[in-house]
């Protein structure tokens, strides 16, 4: 009963021991089925993550296609959850089918929904370069997808890489339509990449070359200069025209396309054409070969009158104009050059277009012809008689003329009497009075001018002429005008430190200053334009110089001023001087009468002293 009792009063107050910690299962959850115990949850758990690939983030890992949608592939890496990749990656593989194995890129193990992210693509641009660089260091066959069209190519999907398809390595003929290929698997070389920018050049033209070279080979083996083959016209230039010889290209040049002159090969020719043609010259080292087209006819020089010779006339056509002259083909293939010189008889420089344009039918002489170099020289001035045939009976020493100027030099103007005759009228031969230091200051081009012929050189077909001989020489007349000493007014023109020009507008004359001879009266030097009086101090015929001065009227003025001046004072000091002369000699005269009287006086006393003595 005690026993009892004291359970009952402590029944109220029960004291629990405190757990030990280490005792204490902190892995149990409490849940009636989580009954597994530490050892053995981590053996378990041990054992499932066998069946399960780690996956790290950011890394490229292998997987399976097991499911295939209208959009999707469904790809398993292994992973807890299987991921899901765009069909359009995989355009490189168009016969993608479950059960292929292919690379991806984890961009995301578990996203917010819990689902796994790959990228196909960025898996293939990440091995893309390793794998490029590779293709051309082995000089690999790889096999690319033709996006879209861009300048001057393709673009092709190579590895997941863009790379560049130029039009001229996509076919080993031209290409006209770009478009044809848009959307095709086709098989490249790579042929370049630019690493710092990232850019690759693909070409599929290489494979076929490597093919076509076999047959360049074999064909190239079986040529032979003169064979005449069949050709299709596969490019058009400038300079000439490419064929298709089966296998082989050769080059037809402009030159061989006609016997006559064409400016272009599409005047003749046009693509797709099918020609015979001839083999002209081959290099089989590298593998070019000139072809001839107008040498399967006759040489049109075989064809021209063989009684054709120098002195003939011909007609036809003008075909080419240059600077030294004009072709005129006188049958299709056979031209004759007319040199500049020989189309008229002027020696004054001419263009040819001053006398012929292309298409002009024009009559010829011939000058010269080599019928084994196929060449042949024309004049046209031969037609007319040379006007220098008659030059002293038309235009006799001091005959008088008209002439047009043609051109200036320093020293003179060439004019043009008549198509054929051209003169020279010498600076110095322009005008008596004026001093011109360059022709243009005294005409112009195309003015016509009165001459008269100087002298005539037959020979060396040359004339003399001058200008100013058609009037009398002033210089005659301004010997005695221009007197020294004589004085004119005249005007100042540009003074310098040597002095200046002074124009006698009345006479048509210049005549020159010196700097010191312009000083004026009060000091001060002459100015441009103005008018004052000058004094002709030098005359020289012979060179046409007059030579005057300002200063010199108003010095010599003074000096006679002064001069007047000195001699009045010398007349006044004459004048005095007779004045005192006369004084002193009256002076003289009144002294010695005075002296003879004494003296007469003193005779005189002397006698009567004698006679009182006697």
């Amino acid at each position: 009963m005690a026993t009892t009792t004291n359970t009952s009063e402590h029944s109220s107050k029960v004291n629990f021991a405190t757990p030990d910690p280490n005792d204490f299962d902190w892995d149990n959850s409490g849940k009636a089925f989580d009954s597994y115990k530490t050892d053995e949850r981590v053996k378990l758990e041990a054992l499932y993550d066998t069946t399960l690939n780690a996956v790290l983030e950011r890394e490229i890992v292998s997987g399976s296609i097991i499911g295939l949608t209208s959009k999707e592939a469904v790809i398993n890496i292994g992973y807890k959850s299987d991921g899901l990749v765009p069909l359009t990656e995989f355009r490189h593989m168009p016969d993608l089918k479950i059960g292929d194995t292919v690379e991806v890129y984890v961009e995301t193990a578990e996203d917010k929904n819990g689902q796994l992210i790959l990228s196909h693509k960025k898996a293939r641009a990440m091995k893309s370069w390793d794998r490029v660089n590779g293709s051309l260091e082995k000089d690999e066959i790889v096999t690319g997808f033709v996006k879209c069209r861009t300048k001057g190519g393709l673009i092709v999907d190579v590895f997941g890489i863009e790379a560049f398809l130029p039009g001229s390595q996509i076919d080993v003929k031209p290409i006209r339509d770009y478009d044809v290929y848009v959307g095709k698997t086709m098989e490249f070389k790579i042929v370049k990449i630019n690493q710092e920018f990232k850019n690759v050049v693909v070409s599929h033209k290489v494979l076929i070359e490597n093919e076509l070279e076999k047959q360049k080979v074999e064909i190239m083996s079986k040529l032979e200069k003169g064979q005449v083959l069949e050709g299709t016209v596969k490019n058009i230039t400038s300079y000439g025209v490419f064929m298709d010889l089966g296998g082989v290209d050769g080059l037809l040049h402009i030159t061989d396309i006609s016997w006559g002159r064409i400016n272009h090969p599409e005047e003749v020719l046009k693509l797709d054409d099918r020609i015979n043609v001839v083999i002209l010259d081959f290099d089989e080292e590298k593998k070019r070969i000139a072809l001839g087209l107008k040498q399967l006819t006759a040489q049109p020089w075989e064809s021209l009158d063989p009684n054709l010779k120098a002195n003939d006339k011909v007609k036809g056509k003008v075909v080419v104009l240059t600077d030294y002259g004009a072709f005129v083909e006188i049958i299709p293939g056979v031209e004759g050059l007319i040199h500049v010189s020989e189309m008229s008889w002027s020696q004054h420089l001419r263009s040819p277009q001053d006398f012929l344009k292309v298409g002009d039918e024009v009559e010829t002489v011939v000058l010269s012809i080599d019928r084994d170099e196929h060449k042949m020289s024309l004049g046209l001035k031969q037609l007319t008689p040379d006007p220098w045939g008659e030059i002293l009976t038309k235009y006799p020493v001091s005959s008088k003329h008209k002439a047009k100027v043609r051109n200036f030099t320093n020293f003179g103007v060439f004019v043009e009497l008549e198509e054929g005759v051209d003169g020279l009228i010498h600076i110095s031969d322009l005008s008596w009075n004026k001093k011109i230091k360059h022709p243009a200051e005294f005409t112009k081009i195309g003015e016509e001018l009165d001459v008269i012929v100087l002298e005539v050189d037959v020979e060396n077909r040359r004339l003399s002429l001058g200008h100013k001989q058609l009037e009398d020489n002033p210089w005659d007349t301004y010997e005695s005008l221009f007197a020294l000493n004589s004085l004119h007014n005249g005007t100042v023109g540009k003074v310098t430190d040597k002095g200046a020009a002074v124009i006698f507008t009345t006479y048509g004359v210049e005549a020159f200053a010196p700097y010191r001879q312009l000083t004026k009266e009060d000091g001060t030097v002459a100015k441009e334009h103005e008018t004052l009086d000058f004094k002709v101090i030098e005359f020289n015929k012979e060179n046409r110089r007059i030579v005057v001065s300002h200063t010199r009227i108003f010095d010599e003025k003074a000096q006679e001023a002064k001069k007047a001046e000195s001699g009045e004072r010398e007349k006044e000091a004459g004048t005095t001087a007779k004045a005192v002369k006369k004084i002193k000699d009256n002076q003289e005269k009144s002294t010695l009468g005075d002296i003879a009287s004494l003296a007469a006086l003193k005779t005189s006393l002397e006698g009567s002293e004698k006679k009182d003595e006697n």
